[in-house]
């Protein structure tokens, strides 16, 4: 992975050829093949290699292109790691930093919330350090703490997956980075089914939907200023919610936005030009935002 401390690469690759006719899709029960639906206007052109886009309001999905696919998932892999910290952890906990998870995001290449040795940050703070610049550092912390133990958490991610029907889903870490015994992967599909779950969680959604946050200095830490790496945020009804980018994951993005009173969420896998994905859930949004055919 790419090192990055407060932001997203902005390097660009070539392009890749567009899907030409989008596949819409009603949401089909969980053991049948997404079953296709003509709309009133047809979807935009949408790249990268795997593309799902849910109307979380009439659990309906609008666009699936390879969503059931298995893929690397980068950064996404933290959407769990604080999901599964809220239901566990009280706002106020403090978990103290240490080398360990330092020396983790240093030497994996991962990006970082720039947590220093020795510091006390509240659960509160540390999720923002975890989901604005998608801190490595941030998720081993919180994965050792309350595992207990790496490992013990991510056996708990995947039990968690299993137990919300995520059944394209494995996790091999709480961050995404590569391992030398593989990725983990999911799909688009699976991943849009989660961000839709623990947006359900209002502190969840607080945090995707911040775009920077400062942690003052306290007793137990220096101040921390950390910037969102989504840049979809600031336009109309976005809440987030997660960035993320490994070589073999390509760039990947989990977003949401509520608009006229439906909830959409989505997720690109797989892109290859990173500006590109916002543009493309940008467009996304505005289609199945207004087109009557998301009600229907």
């Amino acid at each position: 992975m790419h090192k990055l401390k407060l932001g997203i690469t902005t390097a660009a690759f070539a392009l890749v050829t567009p899907l030409t006719t989008a596949v819409l899709a009603e949401a089909p029960p969980a053991s049948a093949s997404p079953a296709r639906v003509a709309a009133a206007d047809p979807a935009p052109e949408v790249y990268g290699r795997a593309v799902y886009l849910l109307d979380a309001s009439s659990e309906k999905a609008r666009l699936d292109k390879n969503g059931g696919k298995r893929m690397p998932i980068a950064s996404l892999t933290k959407m769990m790691t604080a999901y599964l910290v809220l239901r566990q952890a009280k706002p106020t906990d403090e978990v103290k930093v240490t080398s360990a998870d330092v020396d983790y995001a240093n030497d994996g290449g991962g990006t970082t919330a720039d947590l220093s040795p020795g510091d006390r940050v509240p659960v509160k703070d540390l999720l923002y350090g975890l989901l604005l610049p998608s801190g490595a550092d941030a998720a081993h912390a919180l994965a050792r703490t309350y595992g207990p133990g790496v490992d013990g958490f991510v056996a708990k991610m995947n039990a968690t997956a299993k137990q919300l029907g995520l059944n394209d889903t494995h996790y091999v870490n709480p961050d995404g980075l590569p391992t030398s015994k593989g990725d983990g992967y999911s799909t688009a599909r699976d991943q849009a089914r989660l961000a839709e779950i623990a947006l359900r969680d209002p502190a969840f959604a607080k945090v995707t939907s911040t775009p920077e946050y400062t942690a003052p200095e306290t007793d137990g830490h220096g101040e921390y200023d950390w910037t969102n790496t989504n840049h979809l945020l600031g336009e109309p009804g976005v809440i987030g919610v997660k960035t993320g980018f490994t070589d073999a994951a390509g760039f990947c993005l989990a977003f949401a936005a509520d608009r006229h009173g439906r909830r959409l969420v989505g997720v690109i896998l797989g892109e290859d030009v990173s500006s590109r994905r916002f543009d493309t859930a940008e467009s996304l949004l505005d289609w199945a935002g207004t087109d009557p055919d998301a009600a229907a």
